[in-house]
């Protein structure tokens, strides 16, 4: 009987192939089981790891932040000063509008000078008579150096109209000053009458401002040209029945007493500084002062009483020593 014998498969090494053997790598760690705790364990140290590494940069930035937010003690220049809070600061808030609007009627005011305000009011008050009514009766009563100082100015603006240099008293400078004159006469005109009887019952208010505006009157140049110089003698003669006005007022009210206080030796300066052309006002003031004649007679008068202006005006020898005047005025 043939019997086939099996020969073992002859296997040839490998050129490459390492001779040596390695190490048997049975035990503990081929074991799966084991592996997997491992992987596990590995696995959970790296989540607290990275866990208490996120926690550290959280504590460090919050730290980073509390540092930079908070003002530092050391610096001397806000050492004691007190930061604002929003509880005790108030901020103002803008207006969100941006169109244009007109002022308001404050506002316009504001931007208005004097003379602008007087322009305006006059305006509205020539064109509605019951507005003008209103203002008369609202409007605080003049006082005399109120009114002075408004004539003052106006004589300013007639000093200021002289042209530089040259003659004064030539018609050409009457002619460069005439409206600024007539300007000053006429506030002047418009002036006097409110500080007249019946509207104004103060004698010595009255007394007051006739005397300051008749030194304006006197202040006014002489012009070479006679015809130039009728608004001062007119000037003169409407002050003249204003001043005879109060005094004939003033002797009613306590037999002209107050008239004294040298009010008498006053008006008589000033027509005599009007070359005699407030007379009348004399004239009222003698009348006046009659009272007191009989008084003035019965006391003992020396020498230098014999030649004052009351005993002159008492005794009716006052102007006789006057100039008297010839040809034009």
């Amino acid at each position: 009987m043939n019997t086939v014998i099996a020969s073992p498969p002859v296997i040839f090494p490998h050129f490459y192939e390492n001779p040596r053997f390695s190490p048997s790598r049975a035990g503990p760690a081929n074991n799966p089981s084991i592996m997997a705790s491992r992987k596990r364990k590995a696995a959970d140290e790296d989540d607290g790891s990275a866990y208490r590494r996120e926690r550290s940069g959280s504590q460090e930035s919050s730290e980073n932040y509390d540092r930079m937010s908070a003002s530092p003690s050391s610096s001397p220049a806000i050492l004691n000063r007190q930061l604002p809070t929003p509880s005790n600061r108030t901020m103002k808030r803008m207006r969100t509008s941006v169109t244009g609007r007109p002022l308001t009627l404050p506002r316009l005011l504001e931007t208005l000078d004097a003379q602008a305000m007087r322009t305006v009011l006059r305006s509205i008050c020539e064109r509605h008579p019951g507005i003008a009514a209103e203002v008369v009766a609202t409007a605080p009563r003049p006082t005399v150096p109120s009114a002075l100082n408004v004539l003052s100015n106006y004589e300013s603006t007639f000093r200021g109209s002289f042209p530089f240099g040259g003659n004064h008293g030539s018609d050409y400078a009457y002619n460069r000053v005439r409206q600024a004159l007539l300007d000053l006469l006429d506030a002047l005109g418009d002036f006097t009458p409110h500080f007249l009887p019946p509207n104004e019952s103060q004698t010595a208010t009255s007394l007051s401002f006739l005397d300051g505006v008749t030194e304006i009157i006197h202040r006014l140049p002489v012009w070479n040209n006679p015809i130039n110089n009728h608004h001062k003698h007119l000037a003169y003669e409407e002050m003249s029945k204003a001043w005879a006005l109060v005094i004939r007022e003033a002797a009613k009210r306590g037999a002209g007493i107050q008239l004294q206080g040298g009010w008498d030796q006053k008006i008589v300066k000033h027509n005599e500084q009007s070359g005699g052309r407030m007379q009348g006002a004399v004239d009222e003031l003698k009348s006046g002062l009659g009272w007191m004649g009989h008084a003035g007679n019965n006391q003992n008068q020396g020498p230098g009483d014999l030649g004052s202006i009351r005993q002159q005006l008492l005794s009716g020898t006052y102007g006789s020593n006057l100039p008297v005047r010839v040809g034009s005025w």
